[in-house]
């Protein structure tokens, strides 16, 4: 447990009281929201809800004009730089793949894992077993292990997602961001993808911004609902998705 301002928190991420505005546009609008250790959690709502301004102050990218961020119990996410907080072990996934396409789905991976990127870095690192085996782990977890020498650029849409996402594991974040992991996939693939997810889920902890709601439901974890850059709803998906002003504003009639 540790103590924010007072208050007790055991949350792995702690949002309180954040505001974000753009030219005066609030983007996010006193949002509070807290995922526990090892929970994965849909994160639902209309376009301009604020979803992708969230993860955006979760990693960095966009800092709050106020409100509390934190990470581990501990960690204030808005007085560190993109750098910092993806060393803490927050990785995020977007919505595109960008994944090395001229390279091997293995290579793809070893280039994830080695985190200096500098020159003499890269010259003078060599795989060694551990990084073999981690590497053997991603591709069962996301199942390339028969495309490991196949080039990145020839495996399908979702293919590149699950490598994406295998690039982000190699880094052994503790909180991965996955941003509508399942756009354009196919029927099988998304499936595919949900039970990829929950088996993630055993070891870390996953917060997933979808529009398909019938994903959703396959994951069968809470979801937060935002709407204009703040919760409008949250539990399960049943009890979300008959919140009166869930179906007004984002599910329709």
């Amino acid at each position: 447990m540790n103590t924010v301002d007072g208050r007790t928190t055991s949350a792995l991420l702690y949002l309180d009281g954040v505001h974000v505005s753009f030219d005066g546009f609030k983007a996010i609008n006193n949002l509070s929201l807290t995922l526990a250790p090892g929970e994965m959690r849909a994160i639902i709502g209309p376009n301009g809800a604020g979803k992708t301004t969230m993860m955006d102050i979760i990693t960095g990218k966009t800092r709050p004009d106020e409100g509390i961020v934190l990470f581990d119990g501990t960690t204030d996410l808005t007085r560190l730089d993109e750098t910092h907080i993806a060393e803490l072990g927050i990785g995020r996934k977007f919505q595109k793949p960008t994944v090395f396409e001229s390279q091997t789905v293995e290579d793809n991976l070893l280039l994830a894992l080695n985190v200096d990127h500098s020159v003499r870095g890269t010259l003078f690192w060599r795989q060694n077993r551990s990084d073999t085996e981690r590497i053997d782990r991603v591709l069962e977890t996301i199942r390339l292990t028969d495309a490991r020498k196949r080039l990145a650029g020839s495996l399908s849409h979702g293919q590149k997602q699950w490598l994406e996402i295998g690039m982000l594991l190699a880094q052994d974040p503790k909180l991965l961001l996955v941003d509508e992991p399942v756009a354009g996939m196919t029927d099988v693939e998304t499936q595919q993808t949900a039970e990829l997810l929950k088996q993630i889920n055993r070891d870390h902890t996953v917060m997933v911004v979808e529009h398909d709601m019938s994903f959703v439901r396959e994951l069968g974890v809470k979801v937060t609902c935002l709407h204009e850059g703040t919760v409008l709803a949250e539990g399960t998906i049943d009890q979300v998705s008959s919140n009166e002003r869930v179906i007004e504003v984002y599910l329709g009639r």
